[in-house]
């Protein structure tokens, strides 16, 4: 059996959800695991996910509505214990001392380019990796 690892993306778009979900395929990268993902429309979905663990990486749309993603990212920043790295999905590259702000650990602009998206996640999941070891 071959390990995966758990990415879960916020965005209140089903659109920008799926978009993540074609751009990273079925993994990433050759030498990170496959990906599964665990969907969240709301930020009380958000930290009810990570409440229950196993989350690799938090993929959170900076532009979801009522509270973006960069909101998100500083709350479970502060408030849950070991948290995952997150990968921020910004709006304009004008925004990313948004992102630094928030504390996001990579952040891509929308809409998303496949290479650029999977380069970033591919290169948190080998970080998460490697602190785990």
């Amino acid at each position: 059996m071959q390990p995966t690892a758990t990415v879960l993306v916020y965005s209140d778009d089903s659109n920008t959800r799926e978009q993540v979900r074609l751009a990273t395929g079925r993994r990433p990268a050759p030498d990170v695991p496959f990906v599964e993902f665990v969907e969240c429309a709301t930020p009380d979905a958000v930290l009810r996910e990570l409440g229950k663990g196993g989350i690799d990486v938090c993929v959170l749309d900076g532009e979801a509505v009522p509270m973006g993603g960069m909101g998100v990212c500083r709350q479970i920043k502060d408030e849950v214990f070991n948290c995952p790295p997150v990968l921020l999905l910004m709006g304009r590259p004008q925004d990313a001392w948004l992102a630094t702000w928030s504390r996001a650990d990579a952040a891509v602009t929308l809409p998303v380019d496949p290479v650029e998206f999977a380069s970033a996640l591919a290169s948190l999941l080998r970080q998460k990796r490697l602190v785990g070891a």
